[in-house]
């Protein structure tokens, strides 16, 4: 079968591997159909790592896919072949204290699809899975959506974590895949103001037309004031999903005294810095959000009842051998990109 992997810097081409096999009753071979640029993606190809997880080159990336069943382990269950799938990239052990304590997305010998040192990516023709990363999906929804459930199942679990959200102001600081993921299903929570920044001009169109009250490009003016001007007691929750530091010192400056910031964003450097004094002033409570957990099932859910429609993410389409003009594109933002996909079929 066909893989694409990184093979340096920026670099990246299609290379052969042998079919991969069913090696356990529990798992499930996949043919995939769709899989979606993440940025965590985009981290490896652009540095080559992320924090302490470096790549070893070649290596295959990718973990936003969905897929059709080729083939199951004779204890699989859930699914059949001919069933189509989302795939849940995150494979618990179950065993660990973070899995008894129903946190399989902390899990102490996590594996997770695309990243190194744990497993290879989905960006190849074939992968085999556990069958309890297998979401079988209705005939209704396309693969694109499916493949998007994972984004999406981050910002479903972010709003979770975060406070009761009805009538609610919120800050979104970053609309890409992320920010627009959270977006969604706050709303469908009865969130009531809510304010989003990017700093490029399309993304801030798709977040009016998902249901921002406000936008701003945080390039053309001081978006602190002006969203103060808007709410003089300020916001009661900011979901940080861009990684920058000057999103950080916005966030500190907005947030109300009481309010929670939920840092979802994967910055490029090593520690975050805050203003102490405002931070312990205003006893602004801090959490971060690690992937999601317990959340595909919600996020298919969403979509497949039209409670939120993820249509407006996929603004680029490439097939499997453009997949690293799909990577310059998105690591470039160039285009007003919110999300490639890349297509197998």
């Amino acid at each position: 079968m066909k893989a694409m992997v990184l093979t340096g810097i920026r670099e990246m081409e299609m290379q052969e591997f042998p079919m991969p096999e069913i090696k356990n009753d529990n798992e499930v071979l996949i043919k995939m159909k769709v899989v979606g640029i993440c940025g965590s993606d985009v981290h490896y190809y652009s540095l080559g790592k992320i924090g302490s997880q470096i790549v070893n080159y070649p290596f295959p990336v990718g973990h936003e896919g969905a897929g059709e069943v080729i083939s199951i382990g004779k204890m699989v269950t859930r699914v059949k072949p001919g069933d189509r799938i989302a795939i849940e990239p995150a494979m618990p052990c179950g065993e660990c204290d973070q899995c008894r304590e129903n946190r399989p997305h902390t899990c102490r010998k996590l594996r997770f699809l695309g990243c190194p040192g744990q497993a290879d990516g989905c960006l190849s023709e074939y992968i085999v899975m556990p069958e309890n990363s297998c979401f079988k999906i209705g005939d209704s929804m396309s693969y694109t959506e499916a493949a998007i459930s994972e984004p999406l199942a981050i910002g479903v679990y972010a709003v979770n974590q975060s406070i009761p959200l009805k009538d609610a102001t919120v800050g979104i600081l970053g609309f890409g895949p992320i920010g627009m993921s959270v977006i969604l299903p706050a709303i469908t929570k009865g969130a009531g103001k809510i304010y989003v920044t990017d700093l490029i001009d399309e993304r801030l169109t798709i977040a009016k037309e998902c249901g921002a009250t406000w936008t701003g490009n945080a390039t053309k003016g001081d978006i602190v004031e002006q969203i103060k001007r808007e709410e003089p007691l300020l916001l009661d929750v900011i979901f940080e999903c861009c990684g920058k530091q000057e999103a950080m010192d916005q966030a500190i400056e907005l947030l109300k005294p009481g309010g929670k910031l939920m840092i979802i964003g994967i910055p490029e450097f090593e520690r975050w810095s805050f203003s102490v004094d405002k931070l312990r002033h205003k006893e602004i409570s801090i959490q971060s959000v690690r992937r999601q957990n317990h959340s595909v099932e919600e996020a298919l859910e969403l979509m497949e009842t039209g409670k939120l429609s993820v249509e407006k993410m996929a603004t680029h389409r490439f097939t499997f051998d453009q997949t690293k003009a799909g990577f310059d594109l998105v690591t470039g933002y160039k285009d007003g990109v919110m999300k490639a996909m890349i297509d197998f079929d």
